[in-house]
Order: structure tokens, then C-alpha cells, then sequence
């Protein structure tokens, strides 16, 4: 009987190792799919007024306890998204326009995973803002107050 349990035990553990390795590699495929945007050259989109939208997708208590976020950006959780997609303003906007996604995530797991949903909805042109919200506060680009409410 002890012999089975450690087979069974062995045989879990190397699948779940194999299972979490497949879901890695999935993980890095998919982040390498989306592009990258720097800083600079979102400060350079936003101060010529160009057609940007960028897209706050921190977590609700990161959002939350912050007083500000990048000038024109609009928040929408990660979980929410798909959903928010056939209401305005996401609803309104063109599948061809330049979108940018940003949160404050060590990686950017979130940004990856928002511009991920808004490819697989038909959006063309998608970015992440590499450094997300910190990035953006450590070069001092644009930012405006946080809705209250």
C-alpha cells in the first residue's frame, strides 16, 4: 500500500511540474504576441494630441489608493473588460485605434493580459507601457486627478 501512495505522489508531482511548465511557455508565447510601448513614446503621443487610448487597468485597490493616473486614461479592471467592450466610451472605439494598456504590476501581467482580450476582440493595434504606472511616475509624464466616486 505504501509503495502505491509514493507512485501516486511521484506521478502528481510530474504532472503538475510538466503542467506548469506547459503553462509557462504558453505565458511567454503569448507576452512575446504583445507590444511593447516606452514611456517616451507615450508622452510623445500624448503631449501632440494624438489618437491614443490608453487604458488603466490597475487593480481596484492599486487604482483606488492612488490620487491620479495618466492624463486621458480610463479605468476598467482586467476582469471586467470583455464585458465593458459593448459599453461607451470602450464601445465607440475604432478596432484600428492605437491603444495602450498600463497597471502597476511588477511585469506588467495585467497590461499583457487586457491587450491579450482586446486582440482576441478584433482590436489591431494594441500596446503595453512597458513599467506600467510606476514607469510613467518616475519620468514625470502627464497625469490628471482620479475620478472620485
Amino acid at each position: 500500500m505504501r509503495k502505491h501512495s509514493w507512485t501516486y505522489l511521484v506521478v502528481a508531482l510530474i504532472t503538475l511540474s510538466i503542467s506548469s511548465t506547459i503553462s509557462a511557455n504558453d505565458e511567454k508565447q503569448l507576452s512575446a504576441a504583445v507590444k511593447l510601448m516606452t514611456v517616451e513614446e507615450l508622452k510623445t503621443k500624448v503631449s501632440a494630441n494624438e489618437p491614443v487610448v490608453i487604458l488603466d487597468v490597475r487593480n481596484p485597490e492599486s487604482y483606488a489608493s492612488s490620487d491620479a493616473k495618466i492624463k486621458g486614461a480610463i479605468h476598467v479592471s482586467v476582469r471586467k473588460l470583455k464585458y465593458r467592450l459593448g459599453f461607451p466610451p470602450l464601445k465607440e472605439v475604432p478596432k484600428d485605434r492605437q491603444v495602450v494598456t498600463y497597471c502597476s504590476c511588477p511585469s506588467d501581467e495585467a497590461s499583457i493580459k487586457a491587450a491579450q482580450l482586446l486582440m482576441e476582440s478584433g482590436f489591431t493595434n494594441v500596446r503595453v507601457l512597458k513599467g506600467g504606472w510606476l514607469e510613467w511616475q518616475r519620468a514625470s509624464g502627464p497625469i490628471e486627478a482620479r475620478p472620485r466616486g
